[in-house]
Formats: C-alpha cells, structure tokens, sequence
C-alpha cells in the first residue's frame, strides 16, 4: 500500500499533504471558537482531499519519460501552483481581501519568504496564522527533502560548487540514472521527517517554557525552523518568551548555517566534521565580524552621545545585534526586542543594507535559508584569497588537497556565474516593480526580500515600512514570482529551459 501511494505523481502526493494540513487549523478553530474558521477548513480538507484521491486514481499508472525533469517541473508547479489550492480556505476565511492577495500570501508562506499583505497582522485570528506558519513549515521540510533528492544529483542548488566529475568524465547527472528520484524522496522524506519535526517539537516546548503562549510557540516554533519568519504577534518584541526565547530560537538558527547539523551522511560529501564544515565556519565567522561592528559602531555614538549608561545597556546592544544579525543571515527575519534598544542607546540608527547584505549571504545550501547561499560565498572567498597570494608569489602552488584546489577553480567559477545571475535578477525585479508604479527605493528592498525569501525586510531594511498591501496587483504578481525565483534559484530554472534536458 504505501508503496503504491509513494509511486505516484510527486505533484499529487503534495495535493493530498495539503489537504490533510488543513485538519490542523480546522481543529485549532473549533477548539478556540473561531467556528467560522474551522468549518471552512475541514470543508477544504473534504473538497481537495476528495480532489486528490480522484486525481491519484487518473494518474496511477503515469509513468514520465523523465523523472529527474518530471520532479524539476513538479517544484516549479509545487511554488506556484499548488498555493492556489492552500490559498482557498485562506481566502474565504478572511472574507476581505481578494484572490490574488490570499495567493501571494500563501506562495509567500510556502516559499519561507514570510512577507504579507496585512500591516496589522493581530487582527487576523491564530487559526489563520498557524496556517500560514505551518505553510510555510511544510515548504521549508519540501527544502530539504527536494534539495537531497531532486537537486543534488542534478548539480543545482548549491551542490554544483563541491561536485567532482565520476570516473569516465561522468557527472552526478548519472546518478539519476541508477535512483529513481521517486525513490529518492520516499527515502530522505522517511529520514528527515522524523528530525524536522523533532526539533519543531523541542522548540515549541521550549517556548512555552519560556513563557510564550502554546499556539504562538506554535507558529514561532514552525517559523524558525523553516526560516519564514511568520508571526502572530508582529515579530518577537511583542512575544510573552523574553531573552530566554530569544535565546532558544538562536540556538536553533544553526539547523539554517548548515546541512551537516541534520544531514550529516545522507550525501556521499557530508561526512566531514561540522566544525570544518566551511559554511558553519563561514557562517560564524560573519556572525563575529557584523556583530562586533554594529556594536562597535553604536558603543562610539553612545561615546560621542555622552550616553553610556552601563553595563545592561552595552549588553542588550550586544545581543540585539548578535540575534538580529543572526536572524537575517538565516533569511528568517525575526528582530530582537533589543535590537531598537541599541538604536536609542548610542543615537544612531542601524544602516538597512546590513540587513540586507546579510540576506543576500543566506545561509547553508540544502537549509531551508534562501540567499546566495554561504558555500557559494565560500568558493569566492577562498579564489579571491589564492589569486591575492599569485600577487605576491606569482609561481606558488596552492595546497589544502584537491577538494580545495576543485572549490577554488571549478566552484568558484559556477558560483560567479550564479552569482551574476543573481544580481541580474533584482535589476529585472527592480525595473518591473518600477514600471508598476513602485518607488525605485522600495523596489530595491522588495526584489531583494523576494529573491532571498526574506519577507521582513520589507518593514525593517527600508528607511520607513514597505506596506506590500499598498503596491498595486501587478507589483505582487511580479514579487510573488521572485519568491519562487528565489527558492528554486536562477540556476534551476535555466535547467529547465535547456533543450538538452528535454531531449534526453
């Protein structure tokens, strides 16, 4: 039976995954008397599961010529696509808003971008917030699984700058050849599911410890794990957990720094320590770097400002810096409830490109993080530094083993590539949003928020807060294609595009 079931069509497993999410806030509805909320979703759970099971009765027996390029396909259509169907429930439920608005909302959630229509989003009942937390929480589990089974045999994702050709000038594209990707997502789904919703679990626990109430522990839970960001209270400052919430959520930002904290030997490559783990040390060392000079940068204001007031003060610039810094980093977005407090401690205010040259890093590939992702940063690093030493030695061989040697000439070279493409696509991100009408300013930020899937930078990066509510409707069509742009990257979709990949 469950072979049977995990035989079918990827699109049609995620149909009916959705369906079943949607007994969750139905339940949470009728249990807090938000009846109107929970009867609209059982009724989508009964409409699209029966959708569902019809549909896996046509496609039973589908059978693609390619199932590499059918699975690639079916995460183009999963992003955009299958929010139409969560959007439904969303939509009638809210009753205010129009189709369009309640789809971007839901690809938003589902792409782990996190940004929203609503200003104030306290007037929307929890039941709608724990869906769009736990949208996003079941796009940010389709990240891992996808990213191990889909993309690294393809080479995309991050995993094209450590790939090394087979023997007989090979590449990891024939690994597609030997495991079905179907295969593939049973096996990774079954050994990830368990570890994505155990460390959901503790973090839940360890928020209602903290004090948090258990629903928006829920959501705040769910949102930290897949990096989306998404609040019912409007971000952590108006949360009941304090610091010690604050700190539990750090801890589980790692889980976003690197695949080796959760994947360590699901990949041939990821048996080294997490320790030399270059994205982990990447990752920490900007975390040191952009913290020490924030801080450095507020306790000099202060200094000059005559308004150091004591050790407590210097301390909470200290860690709203770290927390804040940390949180755009892993593209999720939360900001410390100290983090203002720094501002109003030396004077001055926190420049938004920090922020937003944060995001645009990201985090670890294979993480629910978006960005340029740590490891493509990596490849650059260490070319730059090697072509810096050729300056001084022009006939030095450069050492550290052949991985070393293949990261810096191989991987630096595709990472370039992604790289430009990259920057690329917010110029045309940018010169959309213009045309629609949005100020050059705000397009910069949004293109930005919606390619690294960095929703809040739209309220925190900007000198005054982006409302997405005010932009017109194109303007969100366009960004809400940048978010899928984003989570699937340029690299991906150029993949589909190649008249190779079809003809093979």
């Amino acid at each position: 039976m469950l072979s049977r079931i995990t035989a079918l069509p990827f699109f049609v497993l995620l149909m009916g995954a959705g369906a079943v999410a949607m007994l969750m806030p139905a339940v949470h509805g009728a249990a807090t008397g938000q009846f109107v909320s929970g009867r609209v979703f059982f009724y989508g759970f009964v409409l699209f599961g029966i959708l569902t099971v019809l549909i896996a009765l046509a496609t039973v027996n589908y059978a693609p010529r390619s199932a590499a390029r059918s699975h690639l396909t079916t995460l183009l259509a999963a992003f955009t696509v299958l929010p139409i169907m969560l959007a439904v429930p969303f939509w009638v439920s809210v009753g205010r808003i129009s189709f369009l608005d309640a789809w971007f909302e839901m690809v938003s959630s589902f792409t782990t971008t996190g940004a929203t229509v609503f200003d104030a989003p306290w007037r929307l009942g929890t039941a709608l917030h724990l869906w769009r937390a736990q949208v996003g929480w079941m796009g940010g589990f389709l990240v891992w699984v996808a990213a191990l089974a889909i993309l690294a045999p393809l080479n995309l994702g991050g995993f094209e700058v450590r790939s090394q050709p087979l023997q007989g000038g090979g590449s990891m594209v024939q690994i597609t050849r030997i495991a079905d990707p179907s295969e593939r997502l049973a096996r990774f789904s079954a050994r990830l599911a368990p570890i994505y919703i155990g460390l959901t679990l503790v973090l839940w626990l360890g928020l209602m410890v903290t004090g948090e109430r258990a629903v928006v522990a829920l959501i705040h839970a769910m949102a930290v794990l897949s990096t989306s960001g998404i609040s019912a209270t409007g971000g952590l400052f108006w949360a009941g957990s304090g610091f010690w919430g604050e700190f539990l959520i750090l801890i589980f930002f790692v889980f976003a720094l690197s695949r080796l904290t959760f994947s360590r030997g699901l990949v041939g490559e990821d048996r080294s320590n997490l320790l030399r783990d270059p994205e982990f040390r990447m990752g920490m060392g900007l975390l040191v770097v952009v913290t020490g000079f924030l801080f450095l940068r507020h306790f000099f204001g202060a200094i000059d400002e005559q308004s150091v007031t004591g050790i407590r003060a210097a301390f909470e610039a200290l860690w709203g810096g770290l927390f804040t810094v940390a949180s755009f980093l892993t593209t999720t977005g939360f900001e410390s409830r100290y983090w203002m407090g720094a501002a109003d401690w030396s004077g001055l205010s926190t420049p938004g490109l920090v922020l937003i040259g944060l995001a645009l890093t990201g985090g670890g590939i294979a993480t629910t993080a978006g960005g340029v992702k740590l490891l493509r940063v990596y490849a650059l690093f260490r070319h730059s530094q090697r072509e810096l030493e050729r300056l001084v030695h022009p006939h030095s061989v450069g050492g550290a083993g052949q991985e070393a040697r293949r990261i810096r000439r191989q991987g630096a070279y595709v990472a370039w590539i992604f790289f430009m493409l990259f920057a690329l696509s917010i110029v045309g991100v940018m010169v959309a949003l213009s045309l629609t009408g949005v100020q050059f300013e705000n397009s910069m930020v949004l293109a930005v928020a919606a390619l690294s899937t960095t929703g809040p930078l739209a309220e925190i990066a900007a000198e005054d807060p982006i409302s997405i509510a005010g932009i017109p409707d194109l303007a969100k069509a366009i960004l809400a294609f940048a978010m899928v742009l984003g989570r699937l990257e340029a690299l991906a979709i150029i993949a589909l595009l190649n008249p190779d990949f079809w003809r093979n």
